[in-house]
């Protein structure tokens, strides 16, 4: 009798939020679950990792399920790190990380604390998926898209997820009817038009607020902003290996060593 995969389970919006809730209740269809997510709220850290100060972790149990949970006080790269040195018994066979409240398509994915967790994953080797639905609001309704995670990780866990890579998913926030289906995109050339609110508190000291639009500059319809525009679910597959290959042979060609 073969064993379960062993799935970790984590998230940048902390142990409680609603979507790692629904994740863990969908992985708990598919293998033996162990969850270590941060304490609280960790969005948009990217791949912070704690060096200048102590690590908690806390065996808890936030809702009724199977799973194994440990709740972490630092950030999501962090949490993997102590999954895997220190709380897991045997390698997972899979990492997911999510679902994330709100987008991490495009460029955002540099920001995100869901898919650096995903990453870190990625770069010990071990096949890693991170999970985003399109809504920020707390009370988000994840049901819709649990039918497609359960089917992306179940191939995930049939087929492998190529080494080096991690799956950055995308999922509309539109009834579960309404979802097309499932597209391999690329990542949109998009960014970010920011600006600073600058504002003085009672004492008169100026502070500031971080604002700013989000502006799609591709017009490729083979793009994860084209896929979730038109009611797709979109997987990007995302390399932690950030050398510009294509470059190489440019800068090769620069009188470095005259």
């Amino acid at each position: 009798m073969s064993k379960k995969p062993l799935i970790l389970v984590t998230n940048d919006d902390g142990i409680t939020a609603p979507g790692i809730r629904a994740l863990i209740e969908v992985m708990n269809e598919l293998g033996e679950v162990v969850v270590v997510a941060p304490d609280s709220p960790q969005s948009g850290m990217g791949h912070a990792i704690t060096i200048n100060s102590t690590l908690f972790v806390e065996k808890v149990s936030v809702d009724k399920g199977e799973q194994d949970e440990y709740s972490c006080s630092g950030t999501p790269a962090d949490c993997v790190k102590l999954a895997i040195k220190q709380i897991l018994k045997r390698r997972p066979d899979l990492c997911v990380s999510g679902v994330n409240h709100g987008s991490n398509s495009s460029i955002n994915v540099i920001y995100s604390g869901t898919m650096s967790a995903a990453l870190e994953a990625g770069i010990e080797g071990i096949p890693a998926i991170g999970f985003s639905l399109l809504d920020y609001n707390w009370n988000a309704d994840f049901e819709p898209s649990k039918p497609f995670i359960k089917t992306i990780v179940k191939n995930a866990l049939k087929n492998g997820i190529p080494n080096g890579v991690v799956l950055n998913v995308n999922l509309p926030n539109l009834k579960e009817k309404d979802i097309k289906g499932i597209k391999v995109c690329r990542q949109a050339k998009a960014n970010w038009e920011e600006e600073f609110d600058k504002r003085k508190n009672p004492q008169g000291r100026d502070y500031y607020w971080l604002t700013g639009k989000f502006v799609n500059l591709d017009q490729g319809e083979d793009t994860d902003e084209w896929a979730l525009e038109h009611g797709y679910v979109s997987v990007v597959p995302v390399q932690f290996d950030l050398t510009a290959h294509h470059a190489i042979q440019n800068l090769n060609s620069w009188k470095l060593n005259d």
